[in-house]
């Protein structure tokens, strides 16, 4: 099961050549271990173990990318911009591998590739350059903007969700105030803006909602307002038969029918799972889905990652419970 990194991580997976030396390896073994797919050579001179490569998700591989481009730059380093600034942010990047690290130009024409490194010609107020543990990179609320206007609107909106929802959810419960004030932030910084793809950003930013705990309920959003859903309701609370509280991804009223979005780390991941095994893990979710329409009626619908991954898959799933748009 993949595993989530933060920037510490990064840098301790990262060795240079010299310390593998230091490790015993001759120049030889190294070119060899390369070869042989036991270390990854990620930048000059920077290495990772295949094994804890192949360990990461995609924001990780990413986040491990950016570390070895900020190791091997001069100081004060580069400011880096758009997926590469969202992974030092800590925001998720729904099925986005990005080939390059990406970096913006200051006080340059003309933008260019080097050495796995794009590096956009894009003008970024002083403001909106900030340090995440020492590393530059746009502001939050720029790499939200920035991705709207040039990423896929799964991607984009996964990350502004999750932006939100650090702002203003705390548990499961969204502060209205703080909500707003997000929204309010964010479309005065869209009105404000003129470049590609900013009608598409005001739509993310709009639809943006802290609620979603997962990239995966942002997608599950989307797709319900492509196939003509109105809006469910998010994170519904249930109070179980023993005074349990419980809350619903989604509420469906005219169907009578929660929606769950399942991702595997809940039933295979050790962080995640904690002490239960998957067993244990699986057999507490159907008590607590018994226990749900014990007392109130509805019957719960789970998808996974499968089925979101177009409209017609995620509405065929739905239909088969039953779940119909308006919703």
């Amino acid at each position: 099961m993949p595993k989530a990194i933060d920037i510490a991580d990064a840098r301790a997976l990262i060795l240079t050549r010299a310390e593998l030396r230091a490790r015993g390896y001759s120049e030889r073994d190294i070119e060899r271990a390369v070869a042989d797919h036991v270390y990854r050579r990620v930048r000059n001179d920077r290495y990772v173990r295949v094994e804890d490569w192949e360990g990461l998700w995609n924001e990780g591989r990413h986040l491990v990318n950016v570390v070895a481009t900020q190791l091997n730059s001069a100081e004060p380093g580069p400011v880096f911009w758009g997926p590469s600034a969202a992974v030092l942010h800590a925001l998720p990047l729904y099925r986005l591998a990005p080939k390059n690290v990406h970096a913006v130009i200051l006080g340059a024409r003309h933008g260019r590739t080097v050495a796995g490194v794009t590096w956009h010609s894009i003008p970024v107020d002083p403001a909106d350059i900030v340090e995440v543990d020492g590393i530059r990179c746009t502001s939050i609320d720029r790499t939200i903007l920035d991705l709207a206007c040039t990423s896929a609107a799964t991607v984009s909106l996964s990350a502004a969700d999750a932006a939100l929802r650090e702002e203003s959810v705390q548990g499961q419960v969204q502060d209205a105030d703080a909500a707003a004030e997000w929204q309010r932030r964010m479309q005065a910084r869209a009105e404000h803006a003129h470049r590609p793809g900013i009608v598409r950003a005001r739509r993310i930013i709009h639809f943006a909602d802290g609620r979603a705990q997962l990239p995966g309920e942002s997608v599950s959003r989307l797709h319900l307002a492509s196939l003509g859903f109105a809006p469910p309701d998010l994170q519904v609370h249930v109070r179980g038969s023993r005074g349990d509280d419980y809350w619903l991804d989604f509420g469906f009223r005219r169907s009578r029918c929660f929606g769950e979005f399942d991702g595997r780390g809940k039933y295979l991941d050790d962080g995640l799972r904690g002490a239960q095994s998957t067993e244990e893990v699986v057999l507490a979710e159907k008590a607590r889905e018994d226990d749900v329409r014990g007392v109130t009626g509805w019957r719960t619908a789970r998808w996974g990652s499968p089925d979101i991954r177009t409209t017609a898959i995620f509405g065929a799933k739905l239909a088969a419970f039953g779940i119909r748009p308006p919703g």
